[in-house]
C-alpha cells in the first residue's frame, strides 16, 4: 500500500482487491498491468499469475485476488488521508462478490475521517448493486469515460447514492463534446502516459474545461501524457487546474 501516492489527485492508495480485466479502449496500455507483472518478479504473491505476457508486455488475464488481509489498512492510518481505492484493480469487476464490496464499505464507513475514491469502468454493476451497499459521504464515487461512446457510464454514476460523483477522463481517447455535467462534482482529464502512449488533442481538454466552469464542476488536468509525462507537464494554457470537490465535502463532513 502506498501512503505517498504519485497520482497527482490522492495521497494514498489501498488495494484490498488485485487483478482485473482489459474492458475497453481506456484500458489498452493500463499501468497496473506492467506494475503488477514487476510486483510479482520481486516476490509479491497478491499479484502472482494476475497478468500474461503477449507480443512483449503484460496484460491482465482476468484473474482476481481479494486480499482480506488489507482490509483494515485504512483503519490503521490515524493521520486523515485522501485514499484511491483500487488502483490495481476495479472493484466492481464481475468477479468481486457482493459480499465482498460490502467488507470494503464497511471499512470506509468506519474510517470517517479518510477520504476514499472509488473509481470503476463497471458502471453497470456499479448501479446494479448501489441500493445494496452503505454509502458514507466520506466515499467520492467515480467512473472512467476514455471517450464518446462510454458516456453512459456517466448515467449510471448519476444513478448510485454516492454523494461526492466525480469523472476520470483519462486517458482522453476522444472529444467529449456536450457532456451531461448534471450531478458531477468533479471532472480529472489527462493524456495517456508511458510506452506506446497514444496522443491526445489540447482542444478535447480545453473542451471539457470550458464545460466544468460552464457547470460549475470542479476541474483537474493531470497532465499532457506521452512517453516522457514528465517532459510534457500539466500546464494548461499558462496554469494548473487542481480543483477538488472540496467545499460540498467539507460542508457534509463538518
Amino acid at each position: 500500500m502506498a501512503t505517498n501516492s504519485p497520482i497527482e489527485w490522492t495521497e494514498a492508495t489501498w488495494n484490498p482487491v488485485a487483478g482485473c480485466t482489459i474492458l475497453s479502449p481506456g484500458c489498452t496500455n493500463c499501468y497496473a498491468m506492467r506494475l503488477a507483472r514487476r510486483l510479482e518478479a520481486m516476490g509479491q504473491p497478491k499479484y502472482a499469475g494476475t497478468t500474461r505476457v503477449t507480443g512483449g508486455r503484460a496484460k491482465w488475464n482476468g484473474k482476481i485476488v481479494l486480499d482480506d488481509a488489507a482490509l483494515n489498512i485504512p483503519l490503521k492510518w490515524k493521520t486523515p488521508k485522501i485514499i484511491f481505492v483500487n488502483s490495481m484493480s476495479d472493484l466492481f469487476h464481475e468477479n468481486v462478490p457482493l459480499e465482498f464490496i460490502g467488507k470494503v464499505f464497511d471499512v470506509m464507513q468506519r474510517a470517517r475521517h479518510h477520504t476514499f475514491q472509488i473509481l470503476t469502468k463497471r458502471a453497470e454493476r456499479l448501479a446494479s448493486v448501489a441500493n445494496q451497499i452503505p454509502w458514507p459521504n466520506n466515499v467520492w464515487m467515480g467512473v472512467s469515460v476514455e471517450n464518446n461512446e462510454y458516456t453512459d457510464r456517466i448515467d449510471h454514476l448519476r444513478s448510485t447514492p454516492a454523494f461526492i460523483k466525480f469523472l476520470s477522463l483519462e486517458p482522453l481517447l476522444g472529444p467529449l463534446e456536450n457532456l451531461n455535467l448534471e450531478g458531477i462534482d468533479w471532472a480529472i482529464a489527462g493524456g495517456e502516459s508511458g510506452p506506446a502512449a497514444r496522443p491526445m488533442d489540447p482542444d478535447w481538454v480545453r473542451s471539457i474545461r470550458d464545460q466544468c466552469v460552464d457547470a460549475g464542476v470542479a476541474f483537474h488536468f493531470k497532465q499532457w501524457g506521452g512517453v516522457q509525462k514528465k517532459q510534457t507537464g500539466r500546464v494548461l494554457d499558462g496554469r494548473t487546474w487542481d480543483e477538488l470537490p472540496t467545499a460540498k465535502a467539507s460542508a457534509i463532513l463538518a
